[in-house]
């Protein structure tokens, strides 16, 4: 092999290894999801490896335990599945039943931290929260996704710190902006509200009146197109809005063409005098 061969041969063999390194660092960098806890009414499937007699399917009590073959009562409540697994190798293991145990634990069913989430969503209900961590973008999916007539803004309500919290989750920003910190984790107890999308307003002298989608940062230009644009009587000049301010007063105002819309706007489109 000539030396202008074996160059090119150890450029790429160490930007393969640079490459590896950077893939190492980016992956020990990443957050890790932490593991569910087990808590009453959890239901879970214990089998020890080479023992099926003592395979068994437990609901946890209230007291947060199981019952398990040759060790009795196990208390689990409050434990991660791998600290429940290593628990019960322990006991079985001291107990002089079993070598060196091996136990494997699966959640058939986890009752004890759920959310609801409910309004505009494919499937509204309760849902389980299977890995510690899920987030409220995750959640939505599993219930369906949002409606096609449901809020871009989503409400979460829960407990935080012993303390009741209400939260407005912008999803577009999450899920088209990348703004990942803004994507809140879940508790158990949660509520999470998918509301109808806002909307005004529109009649007089348009092609399509009535009720409109308001999409955000909406001006009167846009709106006037969502509707068809205006019909052949209708003129810009003087359109005006029927508007309540946050006391529930009702304002008429005057709009431009690059004037914003508002959540329940009611807008007027004047006939043409000419």
């Amino acid at each position: 092999m000539r030396f202008s061969d074996v160059r090119p041969v150890r450029f790429f063999a160490r930007l393969a290894l640079l490459f590896l390194c950077a893939s190492g660092i980016a992956f020990a960098q990443a957050p890790q999801r932490g593991e569910p806890v087990l808590g009453v009414g959890d239901v879970i499937r214990v089998t020890v490896y080479q023992n099926p007699d003592l395979a068994v399917e437990a609901r946890v009590s209230e007291l947060g335990q199981i019952n398990f073959p040759l060790i009795g009562a196990v208390t689990i409540g409050g434990l991660t599945v791998s600290q429940a697994q290593t628990l019960i190798e322990k006991r079985l293991r001291e107990g002089g039943f079993v070598l060196k145990p091996q136990v494997t634990i699966q959640t058939t069913q986890i009752r004890s931290s759920q959310i609801s989430i409910l309004g505009q969503v494919g499937k509204p209900g309760r849902f389980p929260i299977e890995l510690v961590g899920s987030k409220v973008s995750e959640m939505i999916a599993a219930a369906g996704g949002v409606l096609p007539g449901g809020s871009d803004i989503v409400t979460l309500v829960g407990t935080r710190d012993g303390k009741p919290v209400k939260l407005d989750i912008d999803l577009p920003l999450i899920l088209q902006n990348g703004r990942a910190d803004l994507d809140v984790s879940v508790e158990n107890g949660d509520i999470i509200y998918v509301d109808r999308a806002p909307f005004f307003y529109l009649y007089g002298e348009v092609q399509r009146p009535g009720q409109q989608r308001l999409e955000r940062g909406m001006t009167l230009m846009q709106a006037l197109a969502a509707a068809g644009g205006l019909s052949a009587r209708g003129t810009q000049r003087g359109i005006r809005a029927h508007r309540r301010d946050a006391a529930g007063v009702l304002h008429v105002l005057e709009l431009q063409m690059n004037d914003l819309v508002e959540r329940e706007d009611v807008i007027y489109v004047k006939e043409s005098l000419f």
